[in-house]
């Protein structure tokens, strides 16, 4: 992933992140909270060894006295000291417990010792530093003096400080431990952001499809809540952002597959729901808003929508003339002011497939190509049946549309897989349902209309005369041909 793609997740995910540094930092002001305060209490000890005065003896008691120094720091959590300390002080604790309270150290290449005891009592913790201070002083006294009568001892232990009541507890650090609570709140939110992306295998932009396919992207259609009011956004509301990403979409369109001579494409998707049937109505209209003359053919023989969306009469329709119980120019349908015609889809036939691969639907592809400038097929989507499949391939061309958030990436390559496995062409892809707001979103506002969806323009009105006008065109030039 590149650096902009860090910046997104962070973007995507900052709610999760700052709930789990907060997370973090609650845990660790509790544990703080919870802890009971430590004291820590520390006295010295000075070790030192009789000497005349020469320099070789003063060297010689120098370095015996660094060397005594280790083996004293690790006399003094021993039994024979802090036994004495236990009787004093009166403490109903045993010595190895005492001994987990006291820390006995030796500054490098120094002589002296530093005891330090922690304990929940900032008095008792400077009696026990003191106590001990001064046993291990008695113990090492007793054993280094040898036994004749009048022997010296070679080494001398003195207290050189003594341990003072610490005002402030060494435990719990509070600061450290908000800061400790604070970075590992925001290594995990990062990491669950970062590992909640990876395992993220829904389609949510553009980028998501390059990285799938180099099929070329058409074109981005934004979510609208009210799409299933008014599917026909192009005719509603021609004015509107979204029918210009529709009229973009027709824009590209006329620069795919120069070197084909029919201009017809297969509508279809993955799975359902994607919002195929609106894709290739709204470009239909806008296709036949520049002149064209254009052929809606609603080729999904299972759940037709097309004559819903268009509000045309979907009795008869494709089935009908496949099977010859109708002629073409007796269902097709003129619709709105502009050279587009629907061609419903029919009765629901027991056997799509074989019809839709059938020698009489090869031979309505070349008279639709012959008849009309440009055909689009709203088709059924690839990986539930093969229908689209069959007919992208006589037809020369597929737009795959995907939905953005809705399908997964898995779905988006067995679609495509599906379509190279017949040979059929993938002329692009249309993305929609693109968030219009966070870090995915399409840039809705990006032309700058200032348009808000609470202004609507009035419908277009459809001319009665014009349908019965055209229609009768209509017939006069599939005859001709």
């Amino acid at each position: 992933m590149e650096l902009r793609d860090y910046i997104t997740i962070l973007r995507k995910s900052w709610v999760m992140i700052v709930l789990l540094t907060l997370a973090g930092v609650g845990a660790a002001s509790a544990y703080s909270l919870l802890q009971t305060p430590t004291y820590s209490a520390t006295s010295k000890v000075f070790v030192s060894t009789p000497s005349t005065g020469t320099t070789s003896e003063l060297a010689q008691g120098n370095s015996f006295t660094v060397q005594r120094v280790v083996t004293y720091s690790d006399l003094a959590t021993t039994p024979i000291v802090l036994l004495p300390v236990i009787a004093s002080l009166e403490l109903n604790i045993p010595a190895d417990t005492l001994a987990g309270r006291i820390t006995a150290s030796a500054p490098l290449d120094t002589s002296i010792i530093d005891i330090t005891v922690t304990d929940t009592d900032p008095v008792r913790a400077a009696e026990i530093a003191n106590a001990t201070s001064q046993s291990l002083t008695r113990v090492v006294e007793n054993i280094e003096t040898p036994d004749a009568v009048d022997a010296v001892t070679p080494v001398k232990l003195t207290r050189a400080q003594e341990a003072t009541v610490p005002s402030t507890p060494v435990a719990p650090n509070v600061p450290v431990n908000i800061a400790l609570g604070f970075l590992v709140g925001l290594a995990l939110g990062v990491g669950a952001a970062v590992l909640r992306e990876t395992l993220e295998t829904r389609v949510r932009n553009e980028r998501d499809v390059e990285q799938i396919t180099d099929v070329p992207i058409l074109g981005g259609i934004v979510f609208d809540s009210k799409a299933q009011e008014r599917p026909l956004i192009v005719h509603v509301d021609p004015r509107s952002p979204r029918a210009e990403s529709f009229r973009t979409l027709r824009t590209n369109l006329q620069f795919l597959d120069v070197g084909r001579t029919d201009r017809s494409f297969v509508i279809t998707s993955s799975i359902e729901s994607e919002g195929k049937s609106t894709t290739g109505a709204n470009l239909a209209i806008a296709l036949a808003d520049t002149g064209s003359r254009v052929l809606l053919v609603d080729s999904d023989l299972r759940r037709p929508k097309v004559a819903d969306y268009m509000s045309v009469d979907g009795t008869v329709g494709l089935t009908d003339v496949l099977i010859g119980r109708a002629d073409l120019q007796d269902v097709i349908q003129p619709w709105g002011r502009a050279k587009l015609f629907v061609l419903p889809a029919g009765q629901v036939p027991p056997n799509p497939s074989e019809l839709l691969g059938s020698s009489a639907m090869s031979k309505l592809i070349a008279e639709f190509n012959r008849a009309f400038d440009v055909v689009i097929y709203d088709t059924p989507p690839l990986l539930p049946v093969t229908d689209a499949a069959i007919l992208a391939k006589n037809v020369g061309g597929a737009i795959v549309v995907v939905a953005a958030g809705r399908t997964h990436k898995n779905h988006l390559k067995g679609a495509i897989s599906a379509l190279d496995n017949v040979g059929a062409a993938i002329s692009g892809i249309v993305v929609t349902m693109l968030p219009t707001k966070g870090p995915d979103a399409y840039g809705y506002g990006r032309y700058g209309y200032g348009y808000e969806y609470g202004a609507e323009e009035e419908k277009p009105a459809i001319s009665k005369t014009s349908k019965r006008e055209r229609k009768k065109q209509l017939k006069r030039t599939v005859r001709t041909e």
